[in-house]
């Protein structure tokens, strides 16, 4: 019954005014309510006989009356949020974020956040030059096409008449080139996705315009997670790297809220190396300290601390990053992912015992987080339908949908705040757009 009850409690506006695409995703829903009973404050439910044809059992049409003069609850704006996952930079799609199309998709599903982070968050250094090749004294291994895509794009910038955003129209020869090298790279990222073991990654100040240029432009709000895995010898967090881009970002007058790391709980499978909740604790205090010493960020949001699937060793290290960070940051963060996608079936989508598992994970956060910090606001960040990538055909595809729906109305009647969906773009299957620019449904 969540799946209905969510979705029509949380304050939406009626059908009758919601754009085509909402419709579509509302349609499964709508389709199964004659099987569903709502509660008493959700409005008046009738049920009425209806004529059979010969020979046809009898049948029940119940009809609803949604009281929407007082919602349930009150969520946030950016209540529908998305994700960039970093393989953006190594499979080249970062170069790509001007297209006005890609920008255009972005824009209606604005006023939204936007989080740069993933699997890859603990892997990124961030190196403040312009050209990475030049700095090297020599070209890369694709040097020689960069430099070809950056005349194409110079070239063809336009100045976006309602932001001043740099917004471009790239050539089909480029996008098929582009798909060609993302094709290679997709084996690569599969590779280390499989065996847990990441390369590192190198985020140039001149990449860093490129992703705020396209949040902005976009009017998403957008989140940096920072590498949390820089550690000095005593086990706490080596904030230099850190430190060097969020003075390259105050230096541009970057409005950047921010995070550390990506679900801390797993530091031990990704590098041996574990990382408990009063240790990051700690690295988030001293994270917040950094921001007050920067004007631009003084004032800045901080989340976290964006924890896995909250198991019996997860809400331990969760309650010991409460105990010292609680109030600290301003939402606390964890992850969901219904299915493994690398064993995921069609019939997985439909099954109601994984539509339970996260109000049960809701319960289970809400009551650490109102223990130490009643009333902080929650949010699932890097929620997908399945996780390692997604399953082509099935977590790309309708036959996802009934998880969204069920997602996005069980969060919204249980007071968290904010959902982000993992990925806008990505180089998986749990993406919302494609490679050739066109929305998945």
């Amino acid at each position: 019954s969540e799946l209905i009850r969510g979705f029509l409690l949380s304050g939406m506006p009626c059908p009758s005014s919601c754009p085509p695409g909402l419709l579509a995703l509302m349609a499964p829903g709508l389709a199964l309510m004659a099987t569903f009973s709502l509660p008493s404050q959700a409005g008046d439910r009738r049920a009425l006989p209806v004529e059979k044809p010969p020979g046809v059992k009898g049948r029940t049409l119940i009809l609803l009356d949604v009281n929407t003069k007082s919602p349930v609850r009150i969520i946030s704006e950016n209540f529908l949020s998305l994700q960039l996952d970093p393989s953006i930079i190594h499979d080249g799609w970062l170069d790509f974020l001007s297209s006005r199309r890609l920008v255009t998709l972005a824009r209606g599903l604005a006023p939204a956040f936007l989080r740069f982070a993933g699997k890859r968050t603990d892997f990124l250094q961030f190196h403040n030059v312009k050209n990475p090749a030049k700095s090297r004294g020599g070209p890369g291994p694709d040097y020689y096409l960069k430099n070809y895509e950056d005349d194409i794009v110079r070239s063809d910038i336009a100045l976006d008449k309602q932001k001043g955003c740099k917004i471009a129209q790239h050539p089909d020869i480029m996008l098929e080139l582009q798909r060609e090298k993302a094709a290679q790279m997709h084996l690569v990222l599969l590779k280390e996705q499989f065996s847990n073991t990441y390369s590192n990654l190198t985020l140039t100040a001149r990449s860093l315009d490129k992703l705020y240029n396209f949040a902005d432009c976009s009017g998403l709000h957008l989140i940096f997670a920072l590498n949390a895995l820089r550690r000095n010898p005593n086990n706490s967090w080596n904030s230099s790297n850190a430190l060097s881009l969020l003075k390259y970002s105050a230096s541009k007058k970057y409005n950047i809220s921010w995070e550390l790391g990506n679900e801390p709980n797993n530091y031990r499978t990704l590098m041996g190396r574990s990382v408990n909740g009063s240790q990051l604790g700690k690295d988030y205090t001293q994270l917040r300290s950094l921001l007050q010493l920067i004007r631009t960020y003084s004032r800045a949001h901080l989340y976290g601390p964006n924890i896995g699937r909250p198991r019996k060793n997860v809400i331990a290290f969760l309650e010991g990053f409460m105990k010292v960070a609680g109030g600290t940051v301003d939402a606390v963060t964890w992850q969901h992912y219904y299915i493994d996608g690398r064993v995921a079936k069609v019939t997985d989508f439909l099954k109601t015992r994984l539509l339970d598992t996260l109000s049960d994970q809701i319960r289970k956060i809400q009551k650490v987080v109102n223990t130490y910090t009643p009333g902080k606001k929650i949010w699932l960040e890097g929620v997908g339908m399945t996780s390692a990538g997604g399953m082509n055909n099935l977590s790309d595809s309708y036959a996802a949908g009934f998880l969204w729906l069920n997602t996005l109305g069980l969060l919204a009647s249980q007071g968290i705040d904010v959902v982000v969906r993992h990925s806008f773009l990505d180089h998986g299957h749990n993406h919302l757009v494609d490679q050739n620019f066109n929305p998945l449904p």
